[in-house]
C-alpha cells in the first residue's frame, strides 16, 4: 500500500491555498500521486426577502470563470512535474462540510489545505475552514501557513 496517492487541495485563489499546492506539488512527486484541486464557490450567501436568484446565478458565474483561470495556473504548474491533476468546482452552501463530503466520497489519502492564520477573535467570529476541515476530517490533514 502506497501513502497518499490521492492528494485533495481545497483551493480558495489565496497566496497560502497557492503555498498548500506547491506543497501538495511536492509530496506527489515523492509519493507518485494524483492531486485534485477544489474549488467551492459559495451562492444564496446573502438570502433576504429581496433575494433575485438571478444576480445570485450571475455572481456564480463570475466566480467559476476567475477559479478556472486560477485552476488553469495551478495545471500548469502540475503539468511541468508530470503530475497528474484534475479539478472541480463545487457550488456551496458550506464549505467544510462540501470539501469533508467530498474528500469522503472520493476515498482521498489525504487533505492539503491552506490557512488564514485567524486567531483569537478573528477565528471566534469567522471561523476556521481549515481547523473545520482538520475537525471533521476522517484522512490526515496537512494545514499550510
Amino acid at each position: 500500500m502506497k501513502l497518499f496517492q490521492n492528494i485533495l487541495v481545497p483551493f480558495d485563489l489565496s497566496n497560502q491555498s497557492t503555498r498548500a499546492f506547491k506543497t501538495a506539488l511536492e509530496m506527489a512527486t515523492k509519493f507518485n500521486s494524483k492531486i485534485t484541486l477544489l474549488t467551492c464557490v459559495e451562492g444564496d450567501a446573502w438570502h433576504h426577502k429581496y433575494y433575485d436568484s438571478r444576480s445570485d446565478s450571475e455572481l456564480l458565474k463570475k466566480q467559476s470563470k476567475v477559479a478556472k483561470t486560477y485552476l488553469e495556473k495551478m495545471q500548469s504548474m502540475a503539468d511541468k512535474k508530470n503530475i497528474t491533476t484534475k479539478s472541480q468546482i463545487l457550488k456551496s452552501k458550506s464549505v467544510v462540510n462540501d470539501i469533508i463530503s467530498f474528500a469522503k466520497s472520493r476515498k482521498y489519502d489525504l487533505i492539503v489545505i491552506g490557512s488564514h492564520s485567524k486567531t483569537g477573535f478573528d477565528k471566534l467570529l469567522l471561523g476556521s475552514v481549515a481547523n473545520g476541515v482538520s475537525q471533521k476530517s476522517k484522512c490526515p490533514v496537512l494545514i499550510v501557513k
